[in-house]
């Protein structure tokens, strides 16, 4: 049974930095992890995924910004964000597949089947 718990959201300045965490099950261990977020009124949309190679990938808009990271030995997939903007704001999910990762994290939210419930970030 695949379980996705995020933790570590709230609310930080302009330029700040704030690190978010989801814990996974043991199952899930081997699947590929991402990073999706949900502004309000807007699609969700890719921030970064880590392959179970650890390759990972990033959206455009969070590269050198935002750096995704797994502790395989607790089963706890990170999100560290630096520099933080007002635009960064928005609800974040943890995800998973048991397939390959994409190569892209831009239009790939219907290729996760597993999710968390989400941690608001918001940015001032």
């Amino acid at each position: 049974h695949v379980q996705l718990v995020e933790s570590g959201g709230g609310s930080v300045k302009a330029g700040g930095s704030l690190r978010i965490s989801c814990a996974y099950s043991e199952y899930s261990s081997s699947y590929c992890l991402a990073w999706f977020r949900q502004a309000e009124g807007k699609e969700r949309e890719g921030v970064a995924l880590i392959d179970q190679d650890y390759t990972k990938v990033y959206a455009d808009s969070v590269k050198g910004r935002f750096t995704i990271s797994k502790d395989s030995a607790k089963n706890i997939l990170h999100l560290q964000m630096n520099s933080l903007r007002i635009e960064d704001t928005a609800m974040y999910y943890c995800a998973a597949t048991p397939f390959v990762c994409p190569t892209s994290v831009r239009g790939v939210a219907s290729d996760f089947g597993y999710w968390g419930q989400g941690t608001q970030v918001t940015v001032s």
